[in-house]
């Protein structure tokens, strides 16, 4: 189960949660210009936009999980296990639409497209298939939100159709389909960030006897449709400065909200469900940030800072284990 969250200060920031019960050994990763993406069925790319994020890197091939590029363009795939549905491939000579493979989708649009505006164009005459990464990788069951500063949309690949939604609350979780996600909002429109006014009787005298309770009924358990809403209220009422420091910091603490700890949610027996990595990626800027579940110090990696008109893919392994800081005698 994942979370997905936009958010705007000064700058335009993405990112995300990873929550599984166990790692693929994931790394930062800053595919330059020049790395030549060898699609299924949609032709060879030899010059394309650079873009970083964090992906599983087999045979030399990034299988992006999040990223942006160097446009301001970023994406997140998120489990959508039971829905998403995808297409055979077939010849050329079967259908005048691209043909995209569900594990090159993020690399096919981020490398191509500098927008969302872009981003709709190109989706609108392409299939998305079923095409396996290996044998050992099948293809995963998914659905994806793409965001720029101006706008954000969801992409289902489902039994009916494709379909792109727009987005105007910027976050995704897992199952149910966006639209019964969105929908759900419905049920929550008297929560607040003030405090509640007696509307239940006039003749009773009703106190809010603590802060917080304009929120109360809002979720917090970990279903992904309780975190939809939870995030949502949280992403729409934050406030933060505009400096970097304040901005991502406001962000990890949105998706604060939705972490899963390990032990609260069983998936099989003795194994847990757990926040592997929390993502904040300033799009603006191309600068990753990210903290894991035993190392809550904010590490940063700045694609700017690396040759982007290399044709290598440039790697960094994350960094799981975090420091306490003593103040008073050193490290113990």
């Amino acid at each position: 189960m994942c979370t997905a969250v936009t958010y705007r200060t000064k700058d335009f920031y993405i990112g995300r949660t990873l929550d599984y019960e166990f790692s693929y050994g994931e790394e930062i990763t800053v595919t330059p210009r020049n790395y030549g993406f060898q699609f299924r069925d949609a032709g060879t790319v030899k010059s394309h936009y650079a873009m970083i994020g964090m992906a599983f890197v087999s045979d030399d091939y990034p299988l992006y999980y999040d990223a942006v590029n160097e446009n301001g363009l970023g994406m997140a795939g998120l489990n959508f296990v039971g829905n998403a549905v995808y297409e055979d491939a077939v010849s050329a000579k079967e259908t005048d639409a691209v043909q995209v493979a569900q594990f090159e989708f993020i690399p096919w649009i981020l490398g191509q497209c500098a927008s969302v505006a872009e981003a709709k164009r190109k989706i609108a005459n392409m299939r998305l298939t079923k095409t396996p990464f290996s044998d050992q990788l099948p293809a995963a069951q998914l659905h994806w939100m793409i965001a720029d500063q101006e706008e954000c949309i969801v992409v289902e690949s489902m039994q009916d159709e494709l379909h792109v939604y727009d987005n105007p609350v910027g976050v995704l979780t897992n199952n149910p389909p966006f639209p019964m996600q969105l929908f759900a909002l419905n049920n929550y429109a008297g929560a607040s960030r003030k405090q509640p006014a007696n509307l239940f009787a006039e003749n009773l005298q009703l106190d809010a006897y603590s802060r917080g309770m304009g929120a109360l009924g809002i979720p917090g358990d970990l279903s992904s449709q309780s975190r939809f809403v939870k995030v949502a209220f949280t992403k729409l009422s934050s406030i933060s400065g505009e400096s970097e420091n304040e901005s991502v910091s406001q962000f990890f603490h949105i998706l604060g909200s939705v972490e899963q700890q390990r032990g609260c949610c069983e998936v099989a027996d003795g194994k847990y469900e757990f926040t592997i990595y929390t993502s904040c990626c300033n799009a603006t800027k191309g600068i990753y940030y990210y903290t894991t579940y035993d190392n809550h110090q904010i590490t940063a990696v700045d694609m700017h800072r690396e040759n982007l008109d290399s044709n290598q893919l440039i790697r960094y392994p994350i960094i799981n284990e975090g420091e306490i800081r003593w103040q008073n005698g050193g490290v113990r």
